[in-house]
């Protein structure tokens, strides 16, 4: 099937001046996300798509739009883009057409933007979130709707550098694929805006699509604002805040245009369609044009592309190599692994996070034990950049063989934290090899424990008399007596039925 955008009414009437303030008004929020594809190559040209390089390395004839040149459309992006539309539960335009969307920017050597007018590859679906309600707190789930999700590439880099008068362009980006999710016009927080971009950062990174690293461009928003009053079922004008980079970004532009926006009608001022930037460091947008409508684009289908068509068979093929979503990965540690709520939703927040952690459980039953490890030490030892690296501190294999040794009883728990860390960044070494030559195996030794445990209560005669006359709580000090005599190498367990077996005998 081919579908048609849907398009909105880009002005709409007035809004009356009111003195009510922010109290008498609701915002109105789309979100435009843009996801860069992990293609190896551009989306209609062979340059490497690859983040870092050298001013002007990566392109080619192609990238530059020289005369003569013909583009041709890269396959992955389009199974990228798929993956994405069924993970959304969207519709899978099965005839596609690209376009050209005419502009003259400096960035874009051909002087138009490869794109999809008339039949996003993806149509409808949504994302599922949990936000929290600005005036109560409590957090409710609700479903952000898609309009639609199309294939198209990136344009270049203006870089200006600080000086006014010069600008220097890198088309290293120019031909990056890319992904845009548009959502309709039914968010209506900041924070439903920033829970819903976490989410997508979350899938395209799950799908394997997208690194999601904001920092470096790879997943920016655009920000469609516009207020109504409370109750009104009619949309205002919308502005929109572009390019902005972090999440909390997206969230201060929201509110600050929300505010904006009603300040202006509540002092008699028009809010007009127009493209805003957001300075992250005052805290407030900034008119940059007044938006372009679709007219002005002239869109017309690409005479140098075929329609690409997306077969049962390919469909098919694609459904196959779709990973378990994070969703069903919290099911999954919940009801395989036994989990609490709390320990599935923070191992599932990254898929890199999550396969460590079965990874570890192929070498162990323990799960409560190897997900308390992982929240804990494991998850000490990484930042961002090593998570996404999967620069993990030790291995699953490693991770597995200390809790083992734990349970069994050759290592303390107390002792296993120093094991730990002689095991950081030595993938080779086993944990109970460490413990032996570091003397931190656990005693469970009757004869040397017996004494201990003698010496301990002849100190304390008193303290003996007192448990034996019914103070059964005095127990616990004995036992961490014989521990700080063992120097913590003590098994626990042991001492402790020593302790209470010498204590019972008159």
């Amino acid at each position: 099937m081919t579908a048609e955008f849907i398009s909105l009414p880009d002005a709409q009437p007035e809004l009356q001046p009111s003195t009510g303030g922010p109290a008498l008004y609701e915002a109105v929020i789309g979100l435009e996300v843009h996801c860069q594809l992990l293609t190896n190559s551009k989306i209609f040209a062979g340059d490497a798509n690859a983040f870092g390089a050298d001013p002007n390395t990566n392109i080619s004839v192609i990238t530059l739009g020289h005369p003569g040149t013909l583009p041709k459309l890269n396959r992955k992006a389009v199974e990228f883009a798929v993956r994405m539309g069924l993970a959304c539960n969207s519709t899978i335009t099965r005839h596609n057409i690209f376009a050209r969307k005419n502009y003259f920017y400096p960035d874009l050597p051909k002087g138009y933007q490869l794109s999809q007018d008339k039949g996003p590859i993806c149509v409808g679906g949504g994302v599922a979130i949990t936000a929290k309600d600005p005036e109560t707190g409590q957090p409710y789930h609700t479903t952000i709707q898609l309009h639609h999700i199309h294939l198209e590439e990136d344009a270049g880099k203006s870089i200006h550098d600080g000086n006014d008068w010069t600008t220097q362009l890198d088309y290293n980006r120019a031909g990056t694929p890319l992904i845009e999710m548009v959502t309709e016009p039914c968010l209506r927080t900041a924070d439903e805006a920033g829970q819903y971009l976490t989410e997508v950062r979350r899938m395209v990174r799950y799908l394997g699509i997208c690194d999601g690293n904001m920092e470096e461009g790879s997943l920016r928003c655009d920000v469609n604002v516009s207020i109504r009053p409370r109750g009104a079922t009619q949309l205002g004008t919308k502005v929109e805040v572009k390019n902005l980079n972090s999440i909390r970004n997206v969230m201060r532009a929201v509110d600050s245009e929300f505010s904006r926006q009603v300040e202006l009608t509540t002092s008699g001022g028009r809010i007009i369609q127009e493209t805003r930037t957001f300075d992250a460091t005052t805290g407030r947008s900034q008119a940059m044009r007044e938006k372009e409508t679709m007219n002005d684009y002239r869109y017309f289908p690409d005479p140098d592309l075929a329609p690409v068509v997306i077969s049962d068979t390919w469909l098919a093929e694609i459904e196959a190599q779709m990973p378990m979503l994070p969703a069903e990965r919290y099911q999954k540690f919940v009801a395989v692994y036994g989990l609490p709520d709390y320990d599935a939703a923070l191992l599932t927040d990254a898929k890199e996070l999550a396969d460590y952690y079965e990874s570890v459980c192929e070498h162990t039953t323990n799960y409560k034990a190897a997900s308390n490890w992982i929240m804990g030490p494991v998850k000490g030892h990484l930042n961002e950049k090593t998570l996404r690296e999967r620069q993990f501190p030790v291995t699953a294999g490693q991770l597995a063989a200390l809790i083992t040794a734990i349970d069994n009883g050759t290592i303390s728990q107390t002792a296993g934290q120093q094991v730990f860390a002689l095991l950081v960044n030595q993938p080779d070494a086993e944990p109970v090899d460490l413990a032996t030559k570091h003397g931190l195996l656990q005693n469970r030794n009757t004869d040397v424990l017996q004494t201990l445990v003698e010496e301990v209560l002849s100190a304390w005669p008193d303290k003996v008399e007192q448990y034996r006359k019914g103070k059964k709580n005095l127990l616990g000090m004995f036992v961490g007596e014989v521990m700080k005599k063992s120097q913590g190498s003590a098994d626990p367990k042991l001492v402790n039925q020593l302790v209470t077996k010498q204590l019972e005998t008159k």
